[in-house]
Formats: structure tokens, sequence, C-alpha cells
């Protein structure tokens, strides 16, 4: 063999190395519920709780829960208080949200990321899966036929519904 075919070699190998690593991305398939023309909710758990439906918003910066949420985790002691954050709502209002560290997130059965911001939200509004979530686990694939969330970089162990959260690496995990 000489310089030339090992350099070949060489190239096929990194060719299908790659192909291979890509494969393996997107990886974790998450069945969305339509409600509505545009509206899409995937079921997830903060902090070891239940599985609750999350609409998808991909405009949305950061991950929102609501007060009665923010109480169960409270009682877990799964969530941090860090800062308030103002921001300009669709009409025009100014709203003034406190913003919790939470203690993990998972996506569906298959999808655990770590700790993450969340706004919350006054009463029980519904939740919101934003793109500080949908960045941990991506890249991400939003597809409306058939309505589902494909993820890239998840724990990848089957999340029971009340499970504790934990993340390796974390003090006190």
């Amino acid at each position: 063999m000489n310089g030339k075919d090992g350099v070949r070699i060489s190239a096929i190998l990194a060719l299908g190395l790659s192909g291979m690593a890509m494969g393996q991305e997107f990886d974790t398939r998450i069945a969305m519920s339509r409600q509505g023309p545009a509206t899409y909710y995937v079921p997830a758990a903060v902090g070891g709780l239940d599985p609750a439906p999350f609409l998808v918003d991909t405009g949305a910066g950061l991950t929102t829960i609501n007060e009665v949420t923010l109480e169960a985790l409270h009682a877990r002691n799964a969530a941090t208080f860090v800062r308030e954050l103002r921001g300009r709502l669709a009409n025009g209002d100014i709203l003034s949200v406190p913003v919790y560290r939470l203690s993990g997130l998972a996506i569906g059965e298959r999808c655990r990321i770590g700790e993450l911001e969340a706004a919350v939200f006054p009463g029980r509004t519904r939740q919101i899966l934003g793109l500080n979530a949908l960045r941990a686990a991506g890249p991400f694939i939003f597809s409306f036929e058939p309505p589902e969330l494909v993820l890239s970089h998840c724990g990848g162990e089957r999340v029971a519904a009340g499970a504790p959260e934990g993340t390796p690496g974390r003090p006190g995990s």
C-alpha cells in the first residue's frame, strides 16, 4: 500500500465515523399533541414532579412554569430563586416575574437535561418549553407530520414519573 492509499483509507474511515456520529443525533423522539391549528404540547416533568403538558414555543427564550408548579417544587427543595425578570408582553404590558433555577427537566420519557432557569407566571397559566430547554437538548427538529419533537442531547435513561431529579457532578447529587 502506498501513501495515497493510506490517505484514501483514512478519509473513508473519517467519513464513515462522522456519519455514525450524525446518526446518533436526533435519536430521541417525543410525540406532540396538537391543540388548535398551530399549538403543540409535549409532556415534561420538572424537579421530579409528575409530567404535565408544556407548550413547545420556539419564540420563548425561557421555559416557564406556573405558581402551582413552583409551590410543589418548593416542597421538594427543587427550585432556587435567581432574579426578577421584566419583559414586555405581546399586548404591550410590562410584566415582572421571578426566575428560578430548577433542579432538572425531563421531556417525554427519555430526555433528561440538567438544571435550567424558568420564569414563573401567575396562577395556573400554561407552562412553556422555551428555547433554553430546547437548546440544551438540541439540535432539535420540530416536525408537523407526524407531530413530534426530535432531540439530540438527552440523558437517555427512561424517566419515571415522580422520580427524584439528579444531575451527575452537581453538588448534592
